[in-house]
């Protein structure tokens, strides 16, 4: 009867000793599995070079729309500039909330590049028009360009999905800034025959 009961208690001691050890590699295969989703979805020095440039840019949107909405003379320039506002204020905060997510500090200035706004800022009625479109076409051609290489390259799935998100924003602002620019040109045109 001892001898009985020492070899069952053996076996469940080893059948203990099994589950732990399966629960263990269980265990440590998940926190593998937990690191290389974290590691396969860290910001490489690029993503957050690119985050960066792309903050610097949402700002300058941001700055350039609300001197649309004070200083031009076309209705429809200046509900772009609203929409610019509006839109790249939305834009940049879910980049901001991605940044400090990751532990990344992005710009709250605008950089020298941005020099526009300054020029920009000395112009108003019919020229401030045709200055500020011919600026958002030229800029957003450039952001769609920008966005859609990037695009191709980021690895985190947060970046990439905020980047594609946006890419189809921008490109409608693009086509409504040829839009508008087009009208704005045509008109002083006409008004200077």
């Amino acid at each position: 009867m001892i001898k009985r009961l020492n070899i069952i208690t053996v076996l469940l001691v080893s059948v203990v000793f099994t589950f732990a050890g399966l629960a263990y590699v269980a265990q440590s295969q998940e926190t593998n599995a937990n690191t290389n989703t974290k590691n396969a979805n860290a910001l490489s020095k690029s993503d957050m070079r690119f985050m960066k440039k792309a903050a610097e840019g949402g700002m300058f949107e941001v700055h350039l729309g609300n001197l649309a909405k004070q200083r031009a003379s076309n209705k429809d320039v200046k509900s772009f500039g609203e929409r610019m506002v509006n839109d790249h204020s939305k834009a940049n905060d879910q980049l901001m909330r991605l940044a400090s997510d990751n532990g990344v500090t992005l710009p709250k200035d605008l950089d020298a590049k941005h020099k526009t706004v300054d020029r920009l800022s000395n112009l108003s009625g019919s020229q401030f028009d045709r200055e500020y479109m011919n600026v958002m076409v030229k800029d957003h051609t450039k952001d769609v360009n920008d966005f859609q290489s990037e695009s191709n390259r980021i690895q985190n799935s947060d970046l990439k999905n905020w980047t594609d998100d946006t890419i189809s924003t921008i490109k409608d602002h693009l086509q409504q800034a040829k839009n508008i620019e087009q009208e704005v040109g045509s008109k002083s045109s006409a008004s200077t025959k």
